[in-house]
């Protein structure tokens, strides 16, 4: 496993390296992973080239790969921009980078990029400190911008049958621009599919968010597997009516996102919220609940983390 500063795309940036995969972790902006990947191959993520290599200013860009947001959503408090280099410190398999603190919010974003030095994973712990002189309550929130062209998959629990079950098992979110009937969607019994559309015609915003009990998220794109996983804690209280979980697609990408609960961080104190990486290779593209269970589900079983 390696450590090695890089340039990439006009940025300074670290990059986490084993023989297998790799993770670029930008140190200009962010904190944020700009690439991950095959080495040799695509990037899983979606990146803007009109944003590569900027830096500065007061406007929010989106520059593509995985970002530290804090839920709710909010239309200033979420969207601070990250355009200022962050700290970085080493870490046994990866390096911790460490924003300056929010001048809005007196939050301090940091994450923890660990990279297995055999395996094609890697773990993110997102950090949420607050230096304010009040007490926050807010919920640590992982996206991951993918690139164009993929299908995302989202588990439902375990199904059951009337009248042994009586009692629900699970929340379902729309936002007022999700329109269900719209083909991008398969509504299925075992698994949610929502599949990225790059004709602006047919590419209106999508977004659902959902308590997903099994922990975990994948997104099949050109015969690669991303599986992100993650800890939801049953009882507590998660935003945007119980989601810990949250998929967001538009003409340019789709998101993969992972939400921690809502918690009430003292002055001075610290949340971290955790997730695991995992890539395959040589994947077909889902369409029903049948290709998840024989091509998608087998795999989910061998990642680190799950």
């Amino acid at each position: 496993m390696a450590v090695k500063r890089i340039k990439y795309k006009g940025w300074k940036c670290v990059r986490l390296s084993n023989k297998h995969i790799e993770a670029i972790v930008t140190l200009d902006v962010g904190p944020r992973v700009i690439r991950f990947g095959f080495i040799g191959g695509k990037n899983e993520f979606r990146e803007y080239p009109e944003h590569s290599g900027k830096k500065g200013g007061k406007k929010w860009r989106i520059y593509g790969g995985h970002r530290l947001w804090h839920a709710p959503e909010h239309p200033v408090r979420t969207y601070c921009p990250d355009n200022t280099p962050v700290d970085v410190k080493p870490l046994k398999y990866g390096v911790r980078v460490t924003q300056p603190v929010e001048k809005a919010t007196g939050i301090q974003k940091e994450m923890d990029i660990h990279l297995h030095p055999k395996l094609n994973s890697v773990t993110v712990v997102h950090r949420l400190c607050n230096t304010g002189l009040f007490d926050v309550a807010l919920a640590p929130w992982g996206l991951s911008v993918m690139a164009a062209g993929g299908t995302c998959i989202i588990p439902l629990p375990q199904r059951g049958s009337h009248p042994k079950d009586l009692l629900p098992c699970n929340t379902l979110t729309m936002w007022p621009y999700t329109n269900m009937s719209d083909p991008r969607w398969t509504w299925g019994n075992k698994y949610i599919l929502l599949r990225q559309e790059s004709d602006p015609k047919k590419a209106k915003p999508q977004k659902i968010g959902a308590w997903v009990p099994d922990g975990w998220a994948a997104y099949v794109n050109d015969g690669c597997l991303f599986v992100k996983s993650f800890h939801p804690i049953c009882g507590a209280r998660y935003p945007d009516m119980g989601c810990c979980f949250e998929t967001f697609t538009n003409e340019d990408m789709l998101e993969v996102e992972s939400v921690g609960p809502v918690v009430e961080i003292p002055e001075g104190d610290d949340f971290e919220h955790v997730e695991h990486w995992n890539l395959f290779d040589t994947v077909k593209t889902p369409k029903n609940d049948r290709d998840v269970d024989r091509h998608v589900r087998p795999k989910v079983k061998r990642c680190a983390g799950c």
